[in-house]
Parts: C-alpha cells; structure tokens; sequence
C-alpha cells in the first residue's frame, strides 16, 4: 500500500496552537511533532491508519483516519487535573479515584525556587508537610515532619521511595540524609502519601508519611537537548548588633567597677585589676590606650556568596522504547568565609518495549558531592559563628606579620580564635558518593495480569577528613588533632508483585496488587585519628605525621526486612471507591517473637458530583468525601536491641595496654514494633468548572508501644535499654486551596494557600516518668519539644534588695520565681515555659501572567511556637571575657531597673545562666519566601533561533521576614536532639538569594 501524507493542526481548548506535541501512527514508531503553529505533516503507512495525539498537561486522544488527510485535533485540558495519574505506591491510580490523603508536587513547580535539595524545594508545597531549614549552609539542613512527630526517640522523618527504591534510612553526619544528595533537577514529580490508607502500603516504616519520588525519563516524542542554568548571589538579609571597640571597654570598665558590689571578699583580696592597666600591647592600643581597630567580625566571616548550577539533559525514544540522559554541576559558596558545597551527577534512564508482553527499564545515577562545612550541629565549643559574637572587635583579623589575631591576645579573656581563623584553620570536609539503581520487568501475564520485578539499590560512600589547626585554642592546641572516617551503607531491595486490572462491566472495576519484598541493609564505618602534628602541613592526608596516635575504632551492622503486601481498589459506578490495603513486615531486630508485624487499612471514598442530582450542576464540578482507617509501624531503632550486647576495648594493665570485654546492653526479648493507627477524613470540592478547588483533611494519629532507649536502675549494671514506653497522639486538620481567578489570552492571575494546624500530646508512658531529651521534656499530657526551664521575671530592683537578700541575690540580679514558695531557687522551680513545633504553618502564593511575563510571589508563615536563643548565654551573660550583643548596653543600673539584664560585673562575681523563659524568644513569622519574574519568549523568535523552548527568570529567595525573634532567622533547629525544633546555638544564617536563571530546549 503506497504511503499517505496527513497534514493537521494540534489546538489547546482555547483555539491557540500547541507546539512541540507528539503525532504517532499508533502500534509503530513513526511520529513527528507540531511546530511553532501548531501544524504538522506525517507520512504513514495505511490511510486507516490511527495517530496517537499526546502533550503534557493533556488528555491523549487517538484519532482514526479513515481516509482523511487533513485533521485539526483541539485537546482538553483538565483544570483541576482530576484525570492525572499520580504514583502510590506499587502502582498508579488516577487521581479521581484516590482514597487517601495524597499531595503532589511536580518539577515545574520544584523549579520556581532552584534549591540544593529536594526537601528545601518542597517546602511549602503540600499541605500537612513541616519542612524545617535548621541550617542557611550550601545544602542547608532540614527537618521534615509529616503530621507532626510520632515517635519519642527514633527517627521521625518520613521513608523516602525514589523510583520505587527505598532509600536507607541512615542518619548521615551533622544532621544530613540521603535524599540531600540527590539533584533535584532530576526529579519529575514528588507525591507525599500521608494518611494510613495511602502510607499502609509501606507498613513498618510508614508511621511518618511516605514520600515518593519519580525521576524524569526519556521522551517519546523524538530527541530532545535541554540545558537550564542559572547564577545566584546571597546575602545576609540582617545583622545583628554586636559591640564596637569603644562599647566593649566601656563596658569592661563598668564590669570593674561593680565588682566590688556582688564580689566583695574577692574586691578586698584583689581579685580584680582595672582593666585600663592592661591596655598596654602596641599591636592593639596606641600610648593612651586606646584601640587601633574597630573590627565588624559579621563583616569578616560574612561575605556575598556567589553559585552556579547547570543542567544538561538528551532524551529521545519512540513509542516503543525511550531513553534520557540527566547530568548536573552545582557549585555554591556559603555565607560564611571557607563553607562550600560542589555536586557532580549523572543519570541515565532506559525503558524498552522488547515485544507485546515484555517491557524493561532502569535507571542509575551517581552523585559526587564534596563540602567543606563549618556549623557543627549541636553548636557547642569553639564553633566559627559563636565566634562572629565573641570575637573581640579591638582584634585585628591578622597583624601585620601575617598571623592570626585572637582572643587571647588580649589578657583575661576566654581565648578562642576568631571566626575567620577558625573557618580556615578548622578543616571539616565530607566527600559524598551515591548510587542509586533499579531494574524492573513488566511482563503481561494475561491482557489483565502484569508480574513487575524490580531489583534496586541504594550505595551511600562518605568520608570525613577532619583537621584541626595547632594555633586553635580550645579546639586542637597545642599540638593540632586530625582524623578520617570511612564510613558506606549498602542497601538492595527485591520485590516481585502482580498486578490485575479488570473492567467487569461499565459498572464495576478492580485492581488488585499482591507481592513480596525482601531488603537488606549493612553498614560499615571506620575512624583513625591522631594528635602530635609538628606543623599544620600534613593534616589529615598524612595521619602517620602525628606523635600521638588514637585508639582506631570501626564497626559493623547489618540488618534485614521480608514483606508481604497487598491491595484492592474496588470502584462501582466511578463514584463509589473502597480500597483495602495489607502488609506485613519482619525485622531482624526484634526478637523471635516479635519480628513479624501486620499492618492493615481500610478506605472509603464516594464521588457524590457523580450523582444524577449534581452531576449538571454548573457550579460544582467536583464533589468527593472520603474517609480511611489503618495502621502503620516504626522500626528505625539500631539493630540488635532485642539481644544483650558486649563493649570491647583496650585498658593499660601492668603498664601494657591489654583488650577487655564486658557486658554493655541488656537484652529485651519483649521488644515489639511501634505502632500508629489514623483516622482521617476528608472533603474535596471543586466549583465553577474546578476553577476553585478545595480539599480539606481531618485526622488522628495514635502511637502506640513508642520505642525508646529508656534508663534503668543502676543496680541492674547497665544504664539503659531500649523497650516500649507509651503513647503519643497527633490531631490536626489540613486546608489546600487553589483558585484560577482570572484567565484569559492577555492576564492570568491563579492563587495557592495553604495550612496546616497540629496537636501534639504525650498520651502516656510507662510509669508516668518524665523523660529529659537534650533539651526539651516529655511529660504526659504535654506535647513532645516542650521546653523546661525557670520562669524569668526580670531582675532585682532596689525595693526588693531585703526580699533578694533571701534567695542570696541583690538589686541587678536576675529574679526567678519560686515556684514552691520554698525561699530556694533550684531545680524543683522549673516548669514548661513553651514549644517548639509550631500551632500553624502553610503558605499563600499568588501568580500573575501578562503575555509571556510571569510573576511568582510566595509567601510562607508559621506561628505559636518558640526558639529557646541559647546564643545569649555567651552573647549577653559573659560580658567580661568575650564580645557580647549590645543587648547589654540595657543591662540593670540604678536607672535602668526594668529590665531583664543582669547588672554588668565581673564573670568570677557570679551571675546567672539558664534555659530560662527570658532566653524563649516568639519564633512565629511570615516570610517573603520566593519572589520570581519570568519570560517566555514568543514562539516566532524560539523558532528563528531553531530553539523549542527559551525562558529567562530573575527570582529573590527569602526577601522579607516579619517576626519577633531577633536572631538570624527564627527558623531554627541547631540542637541536634530529637526534639529540638526551635534550638538556637550559633545558627549558620539563611541567605537572602538573588537569582539570575535561562532554560533553552532544542
């Protein structure tokens, strides 16, 4: 049969031109693509021939010939995307017919806001989903919590699927996990499963919500080239007030000057010296003793930092087979002097129809990625930004010989390094490769019946070269101190499962999915370490220069997970949906008896705009209630906790180091999983052809058997075990909505809002204990990050010196409250004095289009809950022997009586330090989070410059904060506990980003 030439016009819903959609002659691979007009031309082979018309963000649509030559296609786009497909776990399902509670986010909305991390461009995005940026490093460090915490001791971060491979749930140094090693250019949708329904499916490590992440993949429609990069430059969006050089000896001076009031016996023994005597050294004073520098150490350690990242990807295929290859450069300075992140990834997808009932694919990709960090989490010692507030501003950076200005140049003071040589001086580099793969196998069994394997991988290596300079005081001096840690997770996965579809009649339709997992994880790290180093030359590259070698420690773990799952989606007439969902999980951590757990749930959803009485209501489209039941587990405590276990090590005996063995962990046969039932119900409504679309969620959470490594009376020989202590629960509602408010060929204006509101509540633990975790408190009946500490109630004035005097404090002194009336201030005076997880948090985003121009403004809030700023510990109540805030400036006299600043004195006088509520700042806010204009360039030009796709954008990230707080930023979360969200010590401040960005297709 001689070959025909169709010609035609692929249209969107408004008449306009869709260029660049796919044209194939449906069961071969021959295909072309619309050019900027929208027309196309296509020889086929058989004038009854069908062409497969298909475009992103469109319904397909096949269109039979039948002799024509001359066709204009017009698809339809679904405003509020009932009909898009979305991923949950072991399969797909529209998202008509879902029964859970399921958010989505794809790369183009990913791509508003360019990130070093998947959690970092998510944020905000979906409603229920907490996601904290506890660090402003290149790569940041976030804590994410879907509907709140669930656990009180192991991890409550969510289980991360990346093309259906679950990533190892390992805690990676100073706070990081592996998906912020994963690019997320790479990435083409994330959808969040957050209701037992949808998460019931992962069972055992599903408690904390389920995030799902499907890579982008090659292209059907012919080959493709696209390039994206973009510059970025941060900023420090505030400074905080520090003293100068005249502030800080005024007020070493007045320190002088009251210490003869709250330190008399030291006065009179000559304890204290003016300190005007010991401003003598040339390098610092000039003759009268004043300072020859005025040093800004936020000016210093601080500087604009400039970033780059490119992405380059090729795709193609037909209908038949695709591929795609992704790589990516990311290179970005931090705010602070020497911090630095670079990234190198590369992934290359494959899927291939190999016959009629075999399809293949896979992927694999490799990161590299290499920092040099300087926020240690926990934050404690000599750190580079404590060292911003202490460093003393009449030091110099370096003296005119070269060497480093410190602290201790100047006597009486602590002595710590200055930030600028402290970030050079202190080397933390951790060097990070990963490999995540997968293969799978779809074999159709029967026109119903698909049998998918699926064989995935995930490799993390990371090394940990630390060194620590000779000169650096309180950190490695005298002698300097280095080491290196090796450490690698291995996890490998298995799965196998089947698949029936089955349309009985127009009325009926089932899916069922039934299969079987089996994953291993191992772990191996290594540490060599040594002091003794005759110079800073060697460092860690040459551990052998050290005189004094360390104990070499390493160790190993390994641990494995046999699952069995299954589901059925049951639909009756498209509007009544029930979904069943099964899995039962073991683990090799718990003991014989307790290793296998079921976990099952239950959901109903009923499409009531499909009813005859709604379904020509022309102003609701789309009506749907849903409600579901079910339970899921935990299981992210070390391994073999369930078995007594030994410590070894070495002891000098005799004057020879000899190895010993002892016992160290109690055994708990009896230890059982964690587990969360929930309840949610939810509402989705879409009005005036879904041009509103609102979906609303109501749920509980109740953890049961919470694992925790629990103390246990000393007369047992051990200190703690881990076992099942109690209960929490989690309540919350979640309100999405999404508004198409104006939309037309000239202006387009859409908005977005979202919140989410949660309670947390310890409902119980075994024997009503309270359990003190770094920071925080859990108590029965109260939330988990709840703060304890005393109640601050100013200071002292001078008509309360006689009721001072009993409590041994005088007019200046802080005044706590004495909670017991007992004339003692001590530990049984400590009560709640707040939280740190929030009330509320969510997000209002507005687009505007005029043309081709585009502007994104979003904004992010968060209220009702707490940062405990320990920074003021050492920035406000240690005048004498470092730099403080000029907070103190405010501090008691006389004259100035209220106030919740202690009288300036000497350290050796005494004071007061504590976790108090005067230290507990507001930490709500509204954030200017992402402010970006973008161009589209008009079709006509893209064509001319033989281009398929040509944007240009400008954004501003973080370009306003209105708070009370008044740190860097009140998003913190730096102590490095479980709990401890709202933790302040020595933040790493979070940029205010200018963003300069080109996306070119060919």
């Amino acid at each position: 049969m001689q070959d025909q030439t169709i010609t035609g016009m692929v249209l969107d819903g408004n008449d306009q031109p869709l260029p660049g959609a796919s044209i194939v002659e449906k069961g071969t691979s021959n295909g072309t693509q619309t050019d900027f007009d929208g027309n196309f031309e296509l020889q086929v082979t058989d004038e009854n021939a069908v062409l497969v018309i298909s475009y992103i963000g469109f319904a397909t649509q096949e269109i039979p010939l039948s002799g024509q030559t001359s066709i204009t296609v017009s698809l339809q786009e679904d405003a509020a995307n009932l009909d898009e497909v979305v991923v949950i776990g072991y399969g797909t399902q529209k998202k008509s017919d879902l029964t859970g509670a399921v958010g989505s986010v794809k790369s183009e909305e990913l791509a508003e806001r360019p990130a070093a991390s998947m959690n970092q461009a998510m944020a905000g995005k979906v409603s229920g989903v907490n996601v904290t940026s506890g660090s402003g490093r290149p790569g940041g460090r976030t804590v994410v919590r879907i509907r709140g915490n669930t656990s009180v001791s192991i991890a409550n971060t969510p289980l991360y699927v990346v093309d259906g491979v679950i990533l190892n749930s390992v805690s990676l140094p100073n706070g990081s996990t592996p998906i912020d090693y994963m690019n997320p250019n790479d990435i083409e949708s994330i959808e969040v499963l957050k209701d037992a329904s949808a998460t019931a499916i992962y069972g055992a490590r599903g408690a904390n919500g389920v995030i799902l992440v499907s890579t982008k993949r090659g292209t059907s429609a012919g080959g493709r080239v696209n390039y994206d990069v973009d510059f970025s430059l941060g900023t420090l969006p505030k400074k905080l007030e520090l003293l100068n050089s005249e502030e800080f000896l005024r007020v070493e001076e007045i320190a002088y000057a009251n210490a003869e009031k709250y330190d008399p016996a030291g006065w009179a023994g000559g304890a204290y010296t003016d300190p005007r005597t010991k401003r003598t050294d040339p390098r610092l004073f000039d003759a009268e003793g004043n300072p020859l520098y005025n040093t800004d150490w936020q000016d210093e350690a601080i500087r604009a930092s400039f970033s780059q990242n490119h992405q380059l990807s090729f795709t193609g295929g037909n209908e038949k087979g695709t591929y795609g290859l992704f790589m990516g450069f990311r290179d970005e300075e931090g705010l602070i002097v020497e911090s630095w992140l670079k990234r190198y990834s590369g992934r290359f997808t494959m899927d291939t129809d190999i016959n009629d009932w075999l399809k293949v694919g896979g992927s694999l990709s490799y990161n590299d990625q290499n920092e040099k960090q300087i926020d240690q989490l926990g934050g404690g010692g000599i750190t580079t930004m404590r060292q911003v507030f202490e460093a003393l501003p009449i030091i110099p950076v370096r003296y005119a010989d070269g060497s480093w200005g410190s602290n201790i140049d100047y006597p009486g003071m602590e002595g710590g390094g200055s930030p600028v040589a402290v970030a050079n001086d202190r080397r933390y580099f951790l060097k990070t490769q990963t490999v995540l793969g997968n293969f799978y196998s779809n074999i159709a069994l029967h026109k119903n019946l698909q049998l998918r394997t699926t064989i995935g991988a995930n490799i993390i290596n990371q090394r940990n070269d630390y060194y620590g300079g000779r000169d650096l005081r309180y950190i490695a001096r005298p002698d300097g101190a280095a080491y290196v840690d090796n450490s690698r997770y291995n996890s490998w996965q298995f799965e196998n499962y089947l698949t029936y579809n089955k349309d009985f009649n127009s009325d009926n339709s089932l899916t069922a999915m039934l299969g079987l997992s089996w994953q291993h994880i191992d772990e191996f790290e290594s540490r060599a370490s040594t002091r003794g180093f005759a110079d800073d030359f060697y460092g860690f590259n040459n551990l052998g220069a050290g005189s004094n070698p360390q104990t070499p420690t390493s160790s190993r773990v390994a641990y494995g997970l046999n699952s069995y799952f299954g589901r059925v989606n049951y639909s009756y007439k498209n509007k009544y949906l029930l979904t069943l969902t099964g899995r039962a999980d073991g683990s090799s951590k718990f003991g014989p008896e307790n290793q296998f757990a079921f976990f099952p749930s239950a959901a109903l959803a009923w499409r009531v705009s499909g009813e005859d009485f709604l379904s020509q209501n022309e102003t609701i489209s789309n009506l749907k209630l849903r409600a579901s039941y079910g339970a899921t587990g935990n299981s992210e405590i070390p391994a073999y906790r369930a078995l007594a276990g030994l410590q070894s090590g070495t002891v000098i005996f005799a004057g020879d180091r000899a190895p010993y063995t002892v016992p160290q962990r109690m055994a708990n046969p009896d230890l059982r999983w964690e587990k969360t039932e929930q309840v949610d119900v939810g509402l989705e409504l879409g009005l005036l052809n879904n041009r509103i679309a609102l979906e609303v969620d109501l749920y509980r959470k109740l953890t049961s058997d919470m694992l925790l490594d629990a103390p246990v009376p000393a007369t047992s020989g051990f200190t703690n075990v881990y076992r099942n202590v109690g209960s929490m629960e989690n309540k919350g509602v979640e309100v999405s909505l999404n508004t198409i408010n104006i939309d037309n060929e000239l202006f387009g204006w859409s908005s977005n809002f979202n919140i989410s509101i949660n309670k947390n509540e310890v409902t119980a633990l075994s024997g009503g204990s309270d359990i003190f975790l770094g920071s925080t408190l859990i108590r029965v009946g109260e939330p988990v990050s709840t703060f304890y500490g005393y109640i601050d109630e100013g200071t002292w004035n001078t008509d309360e010196a006689d009721q001072a005097a009993i409590y041994d404090r005088l007019p200046g002194d802080i005044k706590y409250r004495d909670l017991n009336d007992d004339g003692a201030i001590n530990s049984d005076d400590r009560a709640i004095i707040g939280k740190g997880i929030p009330d509320g948090f969510g997000t209002f985003s507005n687009t505007f289009r005029y043309g081709n121009l585009e502007l994104l403004v979003d904004l992010q809030f968060q209220y009702g809950n707490s940062v405990m700023y320990r920074d003021e510990h050492s920035a406000e109540d240690r005048q004498t022997i470092a730099n403080s805030f000029k907070t103190v400036l405010n501090a008691w006299t006389p004259d100035n009586q209220d106030t919740h600043i202690a009288q300036i004195r000497p350290i050796a006088a005494g004071y007061d330090t504590h976790n108090d509520s005067g230290k507990l700042k507001d930490a709500s806010f509204l954030r200017g989070r992402n402010l970006m204009l973008s161009y589209n360039f008009k079709p006509e030009l893209v064509k001319r410059l033989h281009l398929n796709r040509l944007r240009l954008y400008t954004s501003v990230q973080n370009f306003f904060v209105v708070t009370d707080y008044p740190g860097y930023d009140p998003e913190s979360s730096n102590g490095g506990g479980t709990f401890d969200q709202g933790f302040s010590l020595y933040d790493y401040p979070r940029p205010r980003t200018f963003v300069l960005g080109l996306n070119v297709g060919l």
